[in-house]
């Protein structure tokens, strides 16, 4: 079983440089919690290097200004890598006329890459940063679509792996969700964000950037999402701090506490194996 810490302080010692998740560790999509805020600013001021690894997908500059908005403080991390980050180079590689999915405030994913958004008889590619309406639209909302696209066989290129993410107190389904209905479609899809290799080896590439080279025994990646931020981790090799409090609560959390043996058997069947855990950074 993972172990129940207090404070992020208890185990910054042990640790150089932190990956952390964003939404749904330092934010709820609505408003920043600031005790996150404050763990990591603390931890920089201890000499730790701090990356943010989100799978938004949108570039990091974008992320930077959306997170500052919703109260994240710049002072929490040293750099960012996003999902869109690392699609880029994928949306680059792939055939120039896209079929896009998304709301407009994804279009900057596809800037300077010399693709063009065409119909579906068009298309040689899809890419996919979200539902286009996700306050109003649900999955089933895309099945004649994806079904229309995957009769044609078209590559499917997904921006953001979550399936959902909080947004104040609701679930809000993301591109991995459509991703994974295309390939119930019988197609396949294409990801580098959480939990794939690339968007880690960025990460680690960003806070060797900043500190230089550093043993991955003391990297802790941080987040709540299971088949992302935990598995990739683990998978890559670091040891996790798991967010309980986040999107996989209502497994675990009865009247606001914690069952602990629940929590147990949910990390069983999970096959996961995070080192530490507490409700919520901070």
């Amino acid at each position: 079983m993972a172990h129940r810490i207090q404070s992020f302080r208890d185990i910054t010692a042990h640790y150089d440089v932190v990956l952390c998740d964003v939404w749904g560790v330092l934010h709820n999509g609505v408003e920043a919690f600031s005790y996150a805020s404050e763990a990591l600013a603390e931890a920089r001021a201890a000499g730790l290097t701090v990356v943010l690894i989100t799978n938004s997908p949108r570039p990091h500059p974008g992320v930077k200004v959306q997170i500052r908005g919703l109260g994240v403080t710049d002072d929490a991390y040293d750099r960012i890598v996003t999902s869109g980050d690392v699609t880029r180079a994928l949306i680059a590689q792939g055939p120039k006329k896209i079929y896009f999915i998304g709301a407009e405030k994804d279009l900057p994913l596809l800037d300077g890459l010399g693709v063009e958004p065409v119909g579906l008889e068009e298309a040689g590619i899809v890419v996919c940063a979200g539902l286009r309406e996700d306050e109003k639209e649900t999955v089933e909302d895309y099945r004649d679509e994806l079904t229309a696209l995957a009769a044609k066989k078209l590559p499917f290129i997904c921006a953001n792996p979550d399936l959902v993410v909080e947004r104040g107190h609701r679930l809000i389904p993301c591109a991995g969700a459509l991703a994974k209905l295309y390939e119930e479609l019988g197609c396949t899809s294409q990801i580098a964000g959480k939990p794939h290799r690339p968007i880690y080896e960025k990460s680690i590439a960003e806070a060797e950037d900043v500190r230089g080279a550093f043993d991955l025994s003391r990297v802790i990646a941080i987040g709540d999402g299971m088949p992302t931020d935990v598995r990739g981790a683990e998978a890559f090799g670091l040891d996790v701090l798991y967010i309980s409090g986040g999107i996989h609560a209502q497994e675990y959390v009865e009247a606001g506490r914690t069952d602990e043996a629940k929590l147990e058997r949910f990390l069983a069947q999970e096959n996961a194996h995070p080192k530490w855990w507490m409700p919520r950074l901070r």
